[in-house]
């Protein structure tokens, strides 16, 4: 009994999707990218109700929607760049991430990229070469082990702004999510700054550390081979 009762605690609560997509379009309704697309919902209420039976039937199977969400988006398709998924993935990291156990948050963060692939595809045909939605493909997973809480420039950890080096055989991935942060390799002369246009990927054993650059807000993913992303 007490096992049938951890496995049934690893679910997703369907009572938390709304709470999910409130807080999700909370933040897409303010980004200065995404906001002005997003602008063309008439009734909230009524759309958030709509995507919560759309998240219900993707993450618990319960078939609730019934509607076709490439044709809704394809209505707006003039309206949208393909870089803005990536944008869109973004927040729906910070957001899962900041609302779910971590491997319910990786879940539902690989079923947005499918969708947002799937949508890319649909609305751009001609730039699905270039937006995936993910770091290019190699024999790496396409979901990281693990992704770290939010942090900003007053929660990062210090331990990452002095040396360190991830262990061997682990690869990070640094996302931001807002402002920038400078990754610098010891040695080097000159540091990268990441942006959430420009991630960054951190091989293993080499020393370096990150360096301010103003408010920030970022999470680390870990992966156990190369993600395939460029920093150079």
């Amino acid at each position: 009994m007490l096992w049938r009762l951890a496995v049934e605690r690893e679910k997703l609560d369907e009572r938390e999707i709304p709470k999910i997509l409130a807080r999700f379009y909370e933040r897409v309704r303010a980004d200065a990218e995404l906001g002005p697309v997003f602008a063309v919902v008439a009734d909230w209420d009524e759309h958030l109700v709509r995507l919560s039976e759309f998240w219900s039937s993707v993450m618990l199977t319960t078939g609730r929607y019934k509607g076709n969400p490439v044709s809704m988006h394809m209505i707006h398709a003039e309206r949208i760049r393909p870089e803005m998924f990536d944008r869109w993935l973004a927040l729906w990291r910070l957001t899962t991430s900041e609302m779910l156990p971590q491997h319910l948050a990786i879940e539902m963060q690989a079923k947005a990229t499918r969708i947002a692939s799937r949508l890319s595809r649909a609305i751009r045909p001609e730039a699905s070469q270039a937006y995936s939605g993910q770091p290019a493909k190699t024999a790496g997973p396409t979901t990281p082990y693990r992704i770290t809480s939010a942090f900003d420039e007053a929660s990062l950890p210090q331990a990452l702004l002095r040396s360190h080096a991830l262990k061997s055989g682990t690869w990070g991935v640094i996302r931001v999510h807002d402002g920038a942060v400078r990754y610098r390799a010891d040695g080097a002369t000159q540091a990268i700054l990441l942006d959430r246009y420009r991630p960054g990927i951190v091989p293993p054993e080499v020393p370096h550390r990150l360096e301010l650059a103003g408010p920030v807000n970022l999470q680390i993913e870990f992966y156990d081979r190369n993600p395939g992303i460029e920093i150079s």
